[in-house]
């Protein structure tokens, strides 16, 4: 079993993000995408998209972290964790994501860019450093040289 430990800064809290398998990440920032951005053939022309930070409030004066409240629509979240960059690893969405009718993509990374989240239905509301993702081993695709 991998100690994802060991290609993971920037935790948040270990014991309860590497309680199941694989290793929890927590959302730090939500983006809306504000101006669209481009893509080209050759890349000469790339330019990326402009992103704003979506606002977050604490819902009572006391709390310590903040709540987005997210209508249905695209978003990007960024992770307060990073990867090392020495291991490529399967990030993808939390079962607890997925039943309140949001998602991300599932992508194989060596580092963890922002990712597209998909919020459905009559929105979500995220807690700051929420378990919104979990990344698991990459597993080899079998050879067809048989």
């Amino acid at each position: 079993m991998t100690d994802f430990a060991e290609y993971v800064t920037d935790i948040v809290h270990e014991p309860t993000q590497a309680d199941s398998p694989g290793f929890d990440l927590t959302v730090a920032d939500v983006y809306e995408v504000v101006e669209p951005g481009r893509i080209d053939f050759g890349g000469g022309e790339l330019d990326p998209a402009g992103v704003a930070p979506h606002t977050s409030e604490k819902r009572n004066p006391d709390d310590d972290y903040e709540w987005w409240t997210l209508r249905a629509g695209q978003y990007l979240i960024e992770y307060n964790e990073s990867l090392t960059g020495e291991a490529t690893v399967t990030l993808q969405p939390r079962t607890e994501l997925l039943e309140r009718g949001a998602t991300h993509p599932t992508l194989h990374v060596a580092a963890l860019p922002r990712v597209p989240l998909s919020v459905g239905g009559a929105g979500l509301k995220l807690k700051e450093n929420a378990r919104v993702s979990t990344i698991v081993e990459t597993e080899e695709m079998p050879s067809n040289s048989e």
